[in-house]
C-alpha cells in the first residue's frame, strides 16, 4: 500500500495510558465515522505499516483513543508519537452528489460564470488558513479559495467545477 492509494486520517499526538494507548487527532469533519475501524496504516520510518485496532473511542470531539494490537507499554506508544495515520481510499465514506474530497477534483476543468474555462485544477493547497484550488491556465497559476459560496455546481460525471467568483478575484490573474 502506498500513500497514493490512501488518504490522510490524522496524527498520533499523545499517549493516553501506561498500557500503550494513544490519541489520534483526526483530520475529518465526521470523527464518529472512524470509531469502528479494524486497522489503519501508520507512516513509520517512511513505510505504511498496518496496525490492528483492539478498541477505540472518541475523546472530546476529534481525538480518537486507540489501543493497537502489540502496543502494550508506554515505550511502545512513545515509538509511534507524531506518526501520521492513513486509510485506503476505498474506506472513504460516500459523499452527496454536490460534495467532493480534495483528491477527487484534481484534473477537473474549472469554469467560471463570467470567464468561462479558467483552466485545470492541478492541486488543492491546504497549507494555509483557507484551502485554495490551484488552477493552471496557459502557464499561469490561478488561486481560488475552497469556499461553498464560490462553487455554483459540481459535475463529477463531466469532471467540471463551476465557479461564481466575486468581482475582482479572477481579474488579478486573467487581465
Amino acid at each position: 500500500m502506498t500513500k497514493d492509494e490512501c488518504f490522510y486520517l490524522g496524527k498520533i499526538v499523545s499517549k493516553f495510558s501506561f498500557k500503550g494507548e494513544v490519541l489520534i487527532k483526526l483530520d475529518t469533519d465526521e470523527p464518529e465515522a472512524y470509531t469502528k475501524m479494524e486497522s489503519v496504516f501508520v507512516d513509520y520510518n517512511d513505510n505504511l505499516v498496518p496496525f490492528f485496532i483492539l478498541k477505540s473511542s472518541l475523546q472530546k470531539s476529534d481525538l480518537l483513543r486507540v489501543k493497537f494490537e502489540d502496543v502494550d507499554t508506554e515505550e511502545d506508544a512513545d515509538d509511534l508519537m507524531k506518526c501520521d495515520i492513513y486509510l485506503p481510499l476505498s474506506e472513504l465514506p460516500e459523499l452527496e452528489e454536490d460534495q467532493f474530497y480534495f483528491h477527487e477534483v484534481i484534473g477537473f476543468t474549472a469554469e467560471d460564470t463570467n470567464y468561462g474555462n479558467i483552466g485545470i485544477i492541478k492541486s488543492i493547497n491546504e497549507n494555509r488558513a483557507q484551502p485554495l484550488f490551484e488552477i493552471e491556465k496557459d502557464g499561469k497559476e490561478i488561486l481560488i479559495p475552497v469556499n461553498d459560496d464560490f462553487i455554483s455546481k459540481l459535475d463529477k460525471k463531466n469532471k467540471t467545477i463551476f465557479f461564481n467568483t466575486p468581482p475582482g478575484l479572477l481579474e488579478i490573474y486573467l487581465d
